[in-house]
C-alpha cells in the first residue's frame, strides 16, 4: 500500500511537470525559452550571436552570424518549436571585411546568455549612432570582452565605436579591430 501511494504521488508529480511545462511554453516567456534552449543545444547555432524575443507567440530573432546556414538553421529551429505561431527574421548575415580575433573560451550556458546580451546592447549603440556605421562592424563578446572588427572611414568613426562598445553594460574591455578605408 506505501509503495502504491509512493508511486502515485510520482505520477502525480510528473504529471504536474508536465502541465506546467505546457502551460508556461504558452507563454511568450516560455516560447522564448523554448526556442533559446533548442538554439544552445544545436551544434551549428552560435546562442551567443542571436537574441530571441517574443511577443503574442510571434518569436523574433535578431543577431549577426557568419553564414547563411547558420541563419538558415536558427530559423528553422525556431519556426519548428512548438507553439510558435511565426517568426521574424532580423538575422544578419556578416560581411566585414577582416576576420575577428575573439577567442573561444569555454563558458557556461548563463555566461554565453550574458555575453550575448552584452553584443546586441553594443551592436544597437552603433547602429544608432549618427558617426558609426554599425553594419560594417562585427561585435563578438567573450566574457565581457567585446571584439569589434570591420572597416570604418575615419579615426573619429573607430574611436566613437570603442567609446559606445566601453560604455555599454557589463563590459569590461574592449578589443578593436577596426581598419580604416577611405572609402566604407
Amino acid at each position: 500500500m506505501r509503495e502504491r501511494r509512493f508511486v502515485l504521488a510520482g505520477v502525480v508529480a510528473v504529471m504536474a511537470a508536465v502541465v506546467l511545462a505546457a502551460s508556461c511554453a504558452q507563454t511568450d516567456a516560455g516560447l522564448t525559452a523554448k526556442v533559446k534552449v533548442k538554439l544552445a543545444l544545436d551544434p551549428v547555432v552560435k546562442t551567443s550571436e542571436i537574441t530571441v524575443e517574443t511577443k503574442d507567440m510571434v518569436v523574433t530573432l535578431t543577431g549577426n552570424v557568419d553564414s547563411q546556414d547558420v541563419k538558415d538553421k536558427a530559423l528553422e529551429l525556431a519556426m519548428s518549436t512548438s507553439g510558435v505561431m511565426n517568426v521574424v527574421d532580423m538575422i544578419a548575415v556578416r560581411t566585414a571585411a577582416g576576420n575577428g580575433d575573439a577567442p573561444e573560451p569555454e563558458r557556461t550556458l548563463g555566461e554565453h546568455i550574458d555575453d550575448a546580451g552584452i553584443t546586441m546592447s553594443v551592436k544597437a549603440k552603433l547602429l544608432e549612432d549618427p558617426v558609426v556605421k554599425g553594419m560594417r562592424i562585427d561585435v563578438d563578446t567573450r566574457n565581457g570582452v567585446v571584439y569589434l572588427t570591420g572597416r570604418v572611414s575615419s579615426k573619429a568613426e573607430k574611436d566613437k565605436a570603442i567609446d559606445l562598445a566601453r560604455q555599454s553594460r557589463g563590459v569590461r574591455d574592449v578589443e578593436a579591430n577596426l581598419t580604416i578605408t577611405s572609402r566604407s
